[in-house]
């Protein structure tokens, strides 16, 4: 019974730790779900804003339109280069620090734009004017910080990819060498010098000069009367000598 109620009690504490488990994975799915969302109606809100910054650039004439369009190039100049941050800091960890300079710059664009937008509601024209040269200057510093950080963001990129293609390049070059100098194999050469072994024995036969003396060493056997020296006197005459008497005689030694 003991060792059923442990069964039992392990079986009932790992139910409970998939369903502890499956909660807390809803609920992330759900947090992240709900933070996309959230991103993406920004981005919408966002690119909605701007068009309509952007017509009443171009719509408005007067201080209206100016000050439209000063929120637009704030904006803008904010937006690309957060683009341009976040698209290289997978590939390059120093952007980050860039990027936390964005965001503090980010927060300042964002009061400078509450009061551009106060302004544009501002029904004195006289005092527009005269907080338009204030403002605008503000707009011009935010932006080329941030087209600073932008166009270092883009030559740093740039950079690393010609280094990068400067490396590969030479990596190629060096294979394509080595790609270029190769040792036939053992058998090939074998039998490359077993083909030309015939074609090579016969062109030294035909170079070594042919020994004509007649002999052991000429192309034909050799009789008995070359060796013993008479080929150049006749049998006959031999055979006469012989037959002729000695005239010192026979008991003559």
């Amino acid at each position: 019974m003991e060792a059923l109620g442990v069964v039992v009690a392990l079986v009932a504490l790992f139910g409970v730790a998939l369903l502890v488990m499956a909660v807390v994975g809803t609920v992330k799915a759900a947090k992240a779900m709900a933070a996309k969302v959230d991103r993406h109606s920004a981005n919408a809100q966002r690119a909605m804003e701007n068009a309509a910054l952007k017509a009443k650039s171009i719509a408005r004439p007067g201080e209206q339109g100016r000050i439209a369009a000063l929120r637009l190039s704030l904006r803008t100049a904010l937006d690309s280069t957060r683009q341009v941050l976040q698209s290289g800091l997978p590939q390059d960890g120093q952007l980050g620090d860039a990027l936390h300079l964005l965001t503090r710059l980010d927060s300042h664009a964002a009061e400078l734009d509450a009061e551009l937008r106060m302004l544009e509601r501002e029904p004195i024209s006289g005092r527009v004017a005269a907080k338009l040269p204030e403002l605008r200057e503000r707009v011009e510093r935010i932006t080329h910080s941030a087209d600073s950080l932008r166009w270092a963001a883009q030559d740093r990129m740039r950079r690393f990819a010609d280094d990068e293609l400067a490396r590969l390049g030479k990596e190629c070059q060096d294979e394509a060498g080595a790609l270029r100098h190769w040792t036939p194999a053992e058998g090939a050469a074998e039998g490359a010098d077993f083909l030309k072994g015939p074609r090579g024995t016969a062109a030294a036969s035909a170079e070594e000069p042919v020994d004509r003396r007649k002999g052991l060493a000429a192309g034909r056997p050799t009789s008995a009367e070359e060796l013993l020296g008479l080929a150049a006197e006749p049998l006959s005459r031999l055979a006469d000598r012989l037959r002729k008497p000695n005239p010192a005689g026979p008991n003559r030694p």
